[in-house]
């Protein structure tokens, strides 16, 4: 059994004596959002302690029963010391997620990087890996946008979707970076060996609850008649949105939606994208003058290089956590909760250097 260190059983008890009187506080629920996450923490952190309690009992009674116990009871006791164990890795799980907005759906971009047809199709790729993993997961996916590649079948010049499901941003915020891939393209009549990128971004779902400042005069609205991949029209009316923000910032941010044949529904999501990118924006802002306050050396690297998938030497390799896999077609299948739980735990144990790749 891990000590309590391991989980930060105290600073998680004294975190959760800081609560309570908040939480018996009639005037917290004025604000409905922070009641909801000081509510969302004091249960995640009541059931941290409450389960390492629970196990330390379970430890504890098994140590009892080994010194009690002859040979005939071995199986029964080993069973059962496996299925504590089992309860210490779902504990030690539970304490990786880090942030308020763990538990909330995820917003996943895909883009690719220079290369064109070969990233494009790399983009593809990893769009079918993480719809396929939403899969696994029991998850629901909204794909919010996507523009195909004409000349790669199956290849995306951009996509984005919303992935709903228990702790979604939590799981996949890990993946936020630039992914590598190397192969021997499909697409190169002398079958050279080439190298694509792609740029992967997660944030969470930030909804109206959530307070963000928003200018109805720093946002244009425009409308468009919705198109599929390869630019056919799917739709007869201009229901897709593409919502413009220009509210002090260099560059525009622009978002776009047309999944459904609502306009008002697409002007919705694309509203609900924009306030996540803002919430966003001021949290990479907000980590960079924490990255200056402690006199780091390197800015922090939002868009790193992560990950390179090497399918011609089989291998699949995270440049953070140095994990290696030697199945790259199950990864690529959407086989990626033990890169994402090694990924959450490189998170947690505080590394901010950018990866180097390899």
């Amino acid at each position: 059994m891990p000590s309590g260190g391991i989980f930060d059983l105290v600073g998680k008890q004294a975190r959760l004596a800081e609560l309570e009187p908040e939480l018996n506080d009639p005037a917290l629920w004025n604000d409905p959002e922070r009641a909801r996450a000081i509510n969302t923490e004091a249960t995640r952190l009541r059931r941290i302690v409450d389960t390492y309690q629970r196990i330390a009992g379970d430890v504890a009674g098994l140590a009892e029963l080994r010194e009690m116990a002859d040979e005939s009871d071995a199986a029964d006791l080993d069973a059962e010391e496996v299925r504590v164990s089992a309860d210490v890795e779902a504990l030690y799980r539970e304490t990786l997620f880090q942030g308020p907005h763990f538990d909330r759906a995820a917003i996943v971009t895909i883009k690719p990087g220079a290369g064109g047809t070969e990233s494009s199709d790399w983009a593809g790729m990893l769009l079918r890996m993480y719809r396929r993993f939403a899969e696994r997961q029991g998850f629901k996916v909204e794909l919010l946008d996507a523009v195909g590649n004409d000349a790669a079948p199956n290849g995306i010049d951009y996509a984005q979707m919303i992935v709903r499901g228990e702790r979604a941003f939590g799981m996949l915020q890990p993946e936020g970076g630039v992914h590598r891939l190397v192969r021997i393209s499909p697409f190169d009549s002398q079958n050279r060996r080439h190298t694509s990128f792609a740029a992967v971004e997660v944030m969470p779902e930030i909804d109206d609850a959530i307070e963000i400042a928003i200018d109805p005069k720093d946002v244009r609205v425009d409308v468009y008649r919705s198109s599929g991949p390869g630019g056919q029209s799917v739709n007869t009316t201009d229901s897709a949105v593409r919502v413009v923000y220009m509210g002090g910032t260099p560059e525009e941010i622009v978002v776009t939606c047309q999944d459904g044949k609502s306009q008002i529904k697409n002007r919705e999501k694309a509203m609900t994208v924009l306030r996540s990118r803002l919430w966003e924006r001021e949290e990479r802002r907000r980590l960079e003058e924490q990255m200056k306050a402690r006199g780091a050396q390197k800015a922090i690297e939002w868009g790193s290089q992560i990950r390179s998938y090497v399918l011609d030497k089989q291998y699949v390799k995270d440049h953070r956590t140095g994990l290696m896999r030697h199945d790259p077609d199950h990864v690529l299948d959407g086989d990626i909760e033990g890169l994402i739980w090694s990924g959450l735990e490189w998170q947690a144990e505080g590394a901010i250097d950018a990866p180097a790749a390899g």
